[in-house]
């Protein structure tokens, strides 16, 4: 079998000499810092510490070797390298492990170090690489041992380095090689696991966004959802459809005071609730009651609160009922006619969380025989009603942009998603705060 191709090492420049000191004198500095200085650096040049070593800076070798006295000590760097390279050796991994401190850059591990009795023959390095997951790693092989020394960066090393090639400019080259690398292996790792993360978040949050049961039902949906949070796909709006056993098609829209995460899980357990409440046959104020101690529940605080609209249409799809607890009313368009709001603004209940013993009347509504239900959040209303200006759109703003795009022929999905978009045109930018709507129609209104 072939040997492997040896993985390439800085090239080293001639002219300057690794610093060989008497055994005696290497023994008695083992554990200690010992310091090489260019000319540049005594005037004072300084560097980072812990894996933040810049050009010119210092650079903080923490060397392991078996046999310190005379194998290793600090290099001579040639006049002018503007880099202090301060060593720290060690005899074995025990001595290794207590001087390996945040301010190392670098590890530099003797191959030849006993293995403590394993066959691995790599095992001192790959403690090494375990005790220090952050810290950049070179290798120091025998002259020749090509094949241990390429195993050792398949293993995790930087890079390795022969014993009789070492001098002074090699070795700072390789260090700061060696650095530079692993900061880069770091965060290409950090961004891999971000992605990761983000892509887990989409797929948790678009499990949680609902799917609407309408099965056996005849009537339209269509739904437009945009959260006010920047590269989120939940917001505290929330939504949700079922069409009950008994042929009564139920509709909710509600939205969680606030724009953050926690709102968001707020509102999912709501949507939950109260889909689960539904299909158990709840329905009206003792629906809106349970979905309150719900809240009451889970919130973080007494101040968060939310609103709700709910709809139910009867099987025949000729009327409905509607609640609403501090909601914004429905709007509505019948045989084709222009749309127009609700009349709910007396009736209506409180938000949930608001009033501990508060109550939500059902109002009957006559849908007819051809009509379509807009159900929205405040989202969408809220914004400007022209770039610059201070005035709202409003509900009656709405109103009358939704006609304009109903004159024009628009139904579905595609009239909600030009009514953000006019909204988000009005506003002058984005939207801040999270947009739900839904329209509901039967016989092609």
């Amino acid at each position: 079998m072939s040997a492997p191709v040896p993985v390439p090492v800085p090239h080293q420049r001639t002219g300057s000499t690794v610093e060989r000191r008497p055994a005696a004198e290497s023994a008695a500095t083992t554990g200690s810092d010992e310091t090489a200085e260019s000319s540049e650096t005594a005037k004072g040049a300084k560097g980072g510490k812990g894996g933040k070593t810049t050009e010119g800076g210092d650079l903080t070798l923490l060397v392991i070797d078996d046999d310190p006295a005379g194998t290793f000590t600090a290099p001579e760097l040639p006049e002018g390298a503007g880099t202090r390279v301060r060593i720290r050796t060690a005899r074995n991994l025990t001595e290794a492990e207590r001087l390996l401190t945040d301010d190392i850059d670098c590890i530099l591990v003797d191959l030849a170090l006993p293995g403590s009795g394993d066959s691995d023959d790599l095992a001192p390095l790959k403690r090494v690489l375990r005790l220090a997951p952050r810290h950049a790693v070179l290798a120091l092989a025998a002259e020749g041992d090509v094949e241990r020394a390429a195993g050792a960066v398949r293993a995790g090393a930087q890079d390795y380095l022969f014993r009789g090639e070492l001098d002074g400019r090699l070795l700072s080259r390789a260090i700061r090689y060696a650095v530079e690398r692993k900061r880069a292996d770091i965060a290409q790792r950090q961004l891999t696991e971000s992605r990761l993360r983000a892509q887990e978040n989409a797929r948790l949050e678009r499990g949680l966004l609902p799917t609407p049961l309408l099965q056996g039902s005849d009537l339209t949906f269509a739904a437009h959802y945009r959260p006010g949070r920047s590269r989120a796909l939940l917001g505290g709006d929330f939504y949700d459809t079922v069409r009950t056993p008994d042929g009564t098609v139920h509709v909710m829209i509600g939205d969680v005071c606030g724009h953050g995460p926690d709102e968001a899980a707020l509102g999912v357990e709501l949507r939950i609730a109260w889909r689960a409440l539904t299909l158990a046959g709840l329905c009206g104020d003792r629906l809106l009651s349970t979905l309150q101690q719900v809240l009451e529940h889970e919130r973080e605080s007494e101040e968060i609160f939310a609103t709700l609209c709910t709809v139910d249409i009867t099987p025949d799809g000729r009327r409905a009922g509607l609640c609403l607890a501090g909601h914004p009313s429905p709007l509505i368009t019948r045989n084709g006619r222009a749309a127009h709001l609700l009349p709910y603004e007396e009736e209506g209940g409180p938000a949930l969380g608001l009033l501990p013993r508060a109550r939500w009347p059902r109002r009957q509504v006559e849908l007819g025989a051809s009509w379509g239900l807009m159900l929205y959040t405040d989202g969408l209303i809220e914004g400007r009603a022209a770039p610059g200006a201070t005035r709202r759109l409003g509900q009656e703003g709405m109103v009358e942009m939704i006609n304009a795009q109903l004159a024009r022929g628009l139904t579905g999905d595609d009239l909600l998603e030009s009514a953000v978009a006019q909204a988000r045109e009005l506003n002058g930018g984005e939207l801040t705060d999270d947009v739900a709507v839904l329209l509901l129609g039967r016989g092609g209104a």
